[in-house]
């Protein structure tokens, strides 16, 4: 069972844009949204923005003990911030360049330093395993700190690469997205979505978040609305449901009655399900098309 959620005085701390959030304590500073902090954390000392004050969060969420705010972020804080953020275009360049001479089946996304520069990440994405021994120990002898390649997903990589999704508006995951949540083939269908790779995929290869936005209201509407073929009493007589639209509510039932007429149309609150059709087990599995397979969740 959940905890109970809690008011504390506790900030909500981002490193990055779009990143996670993390909880620290004020540590008795009087803070405020938008000011820059300098706190510890598990990789070292951090530059961040607090985006939340006064968070309520369930007590299970709460990692204890809290680490607390160092400072607030002083004048010589932001230029060693911004310092930083002009070292990183460097590094990114030497790094694509020695990925190039060892020759390595690897694909460079980013880089950043931390803010005592007591270590440096670099971001790549691959297909498989790489042994990248090599290439620290390089790295390690120019930049003379502490070297970590991560491997990221095409998820991650387009959350940090930015650009545009195909309604024209900046990818959810790089503008305020901070975590990925599921997204499943099932989604696109209980929303009537075509299921054409280019029409519910976003520009990583992998199924929209955005079709996470309105599947609660799309679950609680298919609870509430007959399904096709399931039979119905209607205001005019029993019939067997042929059509119906979640957004309207409007079902297509042709009469029992009549069945040589065209199917009348009735509100779903005047219909009452006398024998439901029931969902084959199977269906969502069995009728994916194999290019789909390609951009389910990992």
């Amino acid at each position: 069972m959940r905890g109970s959620y809690i008011l504390k005085d506790i900030i909500g701390v981002r490193f990055r844009d779009a990143g996670k959030i993390y909880s620290f304590d004020p540590n008795g500073f009087e803070i405020n949204k938008g000011d820059k902090v300098i706190v510890e954390t598990a990789r070292g000392i951090e530059y961040g923005e607090v985006v939340r004050t006064n968070l309520t969060i369930q007590e299970d969420d709460l990692v204890t003990p809290l680490r607390k705010v160092l400072r607030i972020a002083t004048e010589d804080d932001h230029k060693t911030y911004s310092s930083n953020r002009e070292k990183e275009k460097q590094a990114a360049e030497i790094c694509q360049n020695k990925i190039t001479e060892h020759g390595l089946d690897m694909k460079f996304i980013d880089v950043e330093y931390t803010f005592d520069s007591s270590k440096i990440l670099f971001y790549f994405t691959a297909d498989g395993r790489v042994d990248f021994r090599e290439l620290v120990k390089d790295l390690a002898s120019v930049f003379k700190t502490r070297i970590e390649l991560r491997q990221i997903g095409v998820r991650d990589e387009a959350k940090m690469l930015g650009g545009l999704g195909i309604c024209g508006r900046p990818f959810c995951c790089s503008s305020f997205l901070s975590d990925f949540h599921p997204v499943s083939i099932k989604m696109a269908k209980e929303q009537n979505l075509s299921l054409n790779p280019t029409k519910i995929s976003g520009t990583c290869g992998r199924l929209m978040c955005c079709l996470k936005y309105e599947q609660e209201a799309y679950e609680d509407l298919n609870r509430t609305t007959p399904r096709v073929n399931s039979v119905v009493d209607t205001p005019l007589g029993t019939g067997t449901v042929v059509d119906a639209n979640l957004l309207t509510g409007q079902v297509k039932v042709r009469l029992d009655e009549s069945p040589d007429v065209a199917p009348k149309c009735f509100n779903r609150c005047d219909c009452c399900v006398r024998k439901r059709q029931r969902e084959p087990a199977q269906e969502h599995e069995d009728e994916i098309p194999e290019e789909l397979k390609e951009i389910l969740d990992e």
